[in-house]
């Protein structure tokens, strides 16, 4: 009889830095670009989510989060 790991939770796979992202320069997604305008009107700061790639949205959020 083999014992369940049930409560194991899976290990957190690194934090990559969005500058090496394969896809960052890519259009920013638009989860990305929602989340971005309500950041941004949180904050009082003037973002336009169309002009950013995807890497520069992430670094955007971290940055309108902290």
């Amino acid at each position: 009889m083999s014992e369940s790991n049930e409560n194991t939770a899976p290990a957190a796979s690194p934090e990559k830095d969005p500058a090496d992202w394969v896809t960052g320069e890519e259009p920013a997604t638009g989860a990305q670009k929602s989340y971005l305008e309500t950041l941004a009107r949180q904050s009082d700061e003037d973002v336009d989510p169309d002009q950013l790639t995807k890497a520069e949205a992430s670094q955007k959020i971290d940055d309108l989060k902290n």
